[in-house]
């Protein structure tokens, strides 16, 4: 009997390890619906520096499922009528924190006041699956305004209290 048991127990240890399988939770995701959702929250603002983007953290996959493994962003630029181009690529920098940032941001200083710049966002994943292209965004660089000038600077008058 005793010897019996000594067999059962490796036997049931085996199956146990086999249902536990490989960590794979479901079937593989199609091409398609394994790439990050698009992004439409892309806003261009002027900056001292040039002209500031920002948009939010992609949350799930195209197909719905939540995402884990976003990878980091390619900002496209363009002027006028011509194609986008990548001028940046940047890596996702809070991946081990427990805490992700949600909205994400960047200055591009390469440009010239007056002229106007088309923008859009493409975020990547681990496994090299690319969004489409987000919104796209139009700016014209703009002269930052002047500072006061202390020569002619005039303190409001002050008022009564009520």
């Amino acid at each position: 009997m005793n010897r019996m048991r000594r067999a059962i127990v490796p036997a049931g240890l085996a199956a146990a390890l086999a249902l536990c399988g490989c960590g794979v939770k479901g079937p593989p995701l199609p091409p398609e619906q394994a790439r990050p959702e698009r992004i439409t929250s892309l806003r261009a603002l002027a900056d001292k520096d040039g002209i500031r983007l920002t948009w939010l953290r992609p949350g799930s996959y195209a197909g719905g499922k939540e995402m884990r493994d976003l990878a980091g962003f390619s900002v496209m630029r363009a002027q006028g009528g011509a194609p986008m181009t990548s001028v940046a690529e940047l890596p996702i920098t809070d991946r081990e924190r427990f805490q992700k940032m949600d909205r994400f941001e960047w200055v591009d200083s390469a440009t010239v006041i007056g002229t106007t710049y088309r923008y859009q966002i493409i975020s990547m994943t681990d496994d090299g699956y690319r969004s489409d292209p987000s919104n796209e965004v139009a700016f014209a660089r703009v002269a930052p305004a002047a500072p006061p000038n202390p020569e002619n600077f005039a303190l409001p008058a002050p008022s009564p209290l009520p």
